[in-house]
């Protein structure tokens, strides 16, 4: 008797897995994407601007906006995790109008007066001395200059990360304690966004000045 073959079975499995990984990836990919798309027009990104990706993580929104800014723009992308940094100098080696910069926990490591814009996407939650920090990025805004937060609500439940302020709550950070810290700091608020995309906010701010 012949015995049957599952190889076409198995290769059918094989594609759908494939498949559900590629959507998955590519979802990842949009939601990245459609922050940069929804973040340019509200921080001006055009050629030649020169725009910080602070607590950039491996460089999802980098590359994106790198290509918005063109050769004669700077990105600076900071990131305090060593195995994030080294994928953002890996990015840096071949976008030559990227700069991959190690972040400090308290400070920026950005140069002074030296960035139009600065984002931060999920990363205000995570910062062990926000006050700081706050100042670092005021001062590496030049006068005029937006500072874009994103971020989400903490849920209830939740843990925030070791080492945060005890008003977190949880695992995120709110709104107006943002909005409280970076004022206090000398930041003009913009602008907010309380329905942002994935169920975050974002908050632009201004440094004040021309």
């Amino acid at each position: 008797m012949k015995k049957t073959t599952h190889f076409p079975y198995y290769w059918f499995l094989i594609s759908l897995v494939v498949a559900a990984v590629l959507v998955v990836s590519v979802r990842a990919g949009d939601k990245y994407q459609t922050d940069v798309d929804q973040l340019a027009p509200l921080l001006h990104w055009q050629q030649g601007s020169v725009v910080a990706d602070v607590g950039a993580g491996e460089g999802q929104m980098t590359r994106a906006v790198a290509k918005i800014i063109g050769p004669t723009g700077r990105l600076y992308a900071t990131e305090l995790d060593t195995n994030r940094l080294a994928r953002l100098k890996e990015i840096a080696a071949k976008e030559k109008n990227v700069t991959a910069l190690e972040a400090g926990v308290a400070q920026t490591n950005l140069p002074p007066a030296c960035c139009d814009s600065i984002f931060m996407r999920l990363v205000y939650h995570h910062l062990t001395k926000p006050a700081e920090v706050d100042a670092s990025l005021l001062q590496s805004l030049k006068p005029g200059g937006l500072l874009a937060v994103i971020d989400e609500e903490p849920q209830p439940g939740t843990k925030p990360p070791a080492g945060v302020p005890e008003n977190r709550i949880g695992h995120g950070v709110p709104e107006k304690i943002v909005i409280e810290e970076l004022t206090a700091t000398g930041f003009q608020v913009v602008k907010t966004f309380e329905e942002w995309p994935d169920k975050h906010y974002c908050v632009i701010f201004r440094k004040p000045g021309a």
